[in-house]
């Protein structure tokens, strides 16, 4: 089995440090179960390549080694080319300084997110076809994966359950390990030795930070702890208790940072009306009015089900739901702690307005079924938190799959941040921005967008228009 972990920061030999291996010397480990080969292919400035590789005795596994017990019961497996849990065993073996985040020669580099470029192979998948990038994709990562077939000289006989995964981001070093030694074994289902109690703790902690939130939580906990009821109801009780400081005071903090700038403005109570009067306006299927425009038309044309994509605490549902003619009004957000807001929002409503309101726990990059046959979809302050190399997935999820006949999309307008006396220069407006976008990037987007899937769309400035830097946000509305 193979990993290669490789960057091209400058001076790319630094990757040794991080890893506490010479990039001119080959190391090897006897883990007991086998032999780890540890070695650099290249190792230059520009580019530095760091790959392990774990040759496994298939006999020692079954038979045990020095008095020992077998780790397996029968000889014909698969264990010894996998990339499995042995593999994540080795990792924190070989390289357990690097995944602790640690490094005395460069402590800064530790803690700095480097572009990386991963490959593991061959990495067994058992499950949906998708599962690789419902595991990687959430995390930041750009994820290709290459299937292989059962055999190649007999195509009939369809794909193996094993395939290469290649993982590109932007990241600290030890959080990619640390990514990989989890989901490695989640993707697998299986493990090679027994797992109890101290498996909880050790998921914990290598889950900080990031699985609270993961849109795959639960079958990540359930795959990991392999599927013993009393100790995944331990572990998600524990990340249900973890999620609610990270989700709640953290985002809460950066929303009221991004808030403040906007304040004197009144920008995002405006921006939510204006996207409320937007969809209220919008031609529902049948009505009639497809295709012409958001003006004009009365309530008879009014959505009848709505998406509220990245719909947070519920502001915006708050407005939606209480329009007579829309009959339902569905909330689809990442994150689980979110979602539990705007549920304790929704409680004060009257009965019959709770009766319309759905609320789902989704990611907006993947294609999903109970997206499909809505009226009208809102996506506020939603796009500029996703990747940029993600959001290709999010278009074909959301204008090429669901293809609700309205979609509303609002985004900070870059070309005004100039204007805001708090906000210092070359800053997004909130801390998990990913980028922002000028007026006429958005225009371009948009317009791309458009004429891909069989949209029409218009550009609308939200909130008031200076001469030269325009509006402080901008919304689009495509109009199949």
């Amino acid at each position: 089995m193979f990993l290669s972990v490789a960057t091209t920061h400058r001076p790319a030999t630094d990757l040794g440090f991080l890893l506490h291996k010479n990039p001119h010397r080959t190391q090897d480990l006897d883990l007991g179960f086998g032999r780890a080969v540890m070695l650099y292919p290249e190792a230059t400035e520009a580019r530095c390549e760091f790959v392990l590789t774990l040759d496994i005795d298939p006999i020692a596994l079954v038979r045990g080694s020095a008095g020992g017990e077998g780790l397996l019961d029968h000889y014909v497996n698969d264990r010894p080319y996998a990339a499995s849990s042995f593999l994540s065993v080795a990792i924190g073996r070989c390289l357990g300084a690097a995944m602790g985040g640690r490094s005395k020669e460069r402590p800064a580099l530790a803690e700095a997110e480097i572009p990386l470029d991963v490959t593991v192979a061959p990495l067994p998948v058992r499950g949906r076809s998708d599962l690789v990038e419902r595991l990687f994709a959430p995390l930041g990562y750009a994820v290709e994966v290459t299937r292989h077939p059962l055999d190649p000289e007999r195509p009939d006989w369809g794909e193996a359950p094993y395939v290469t995964v290649r993982l590109r981001a932007t990241a600290r070093l030890a959080d990619l390990l640390t990514h990989l030694t989890v989901l490695m074994p989640v993707l697998d289902d299986r493990k090679h030795y027994f797992v109890g109690e101290d498996e909880v703790e050790k998921l914990l902690a290598r889950g900080e930070g990031w699985l609270p939130g993961h849109p795959e939580r639960d079958l990540i906990v359930s795959r990991f702890l392999k599927r013993r009821g009393v100790l995944v109801r331990q572990a998600l009780a524990q990340l249900a208790e973890a999620a609610e400081p990270e989700a709640i005071l953290d985002p809460a903090a950066q929303e009221e940072r991004e808030a403040g700038i906007e304040q004197p403005l009144r920008l995002h109570e405006r921006r939510l009306d204006r996207v409320a009067q937007v969809i209220a306006e919008s031609g529902a299927p049948g009505s009639g009015t497809q295709g012409s425009g958001v003006q004009g038309r009365g309530a008879e044309g009014a959505a009848k089900r709505v998406l509220d994509l990245g719909c947070g605490d519920g502001k915006l549902i708050a407005r939606l739901i209480r329009d007579p003619a829309i009959a339902q009004v569905t909330g689809v957000e990442v994150s689980s702690a979110a979602l539990a807001r705007a549920e304790r929002r929704a409680e004060s409503l009257p009965e019959a307005l709770r009766r319309k309101l759905v609320l789902l726990q989704g990611s907006l990059i993947y294609r999903d079924a109970r997206l499909r046959g809505f009226d009208a979809a809102a996506l506020v302050e939603v796009i500029e938190h996703v990747e940029p190399d993600r959001l290709p997935h999010l278009e074909r999820a959301l204008f090429g799959d669901a293809r609700p006949a309205t979609i509303v999309v609002t985004t900070p307008n870059r070309d005004y941040n100039v204007l805001f006396p708090s906000l210092p220069e070359r800053q997004f407006r909130h801390p998990d921005h990913r980028f922002e976008w000028s007026r006429a990037e958005f225009g371009e987007w948009a317009e791309r967008v458009a004429a891909e899937h069989g949209y029409a769309v218009q550009i609308e400035s939200l909130g008031d228009i200076h001469p030269d830097f325009g509006a402080p946000s901008q919304m689009a509305v495509f109009s199949r």
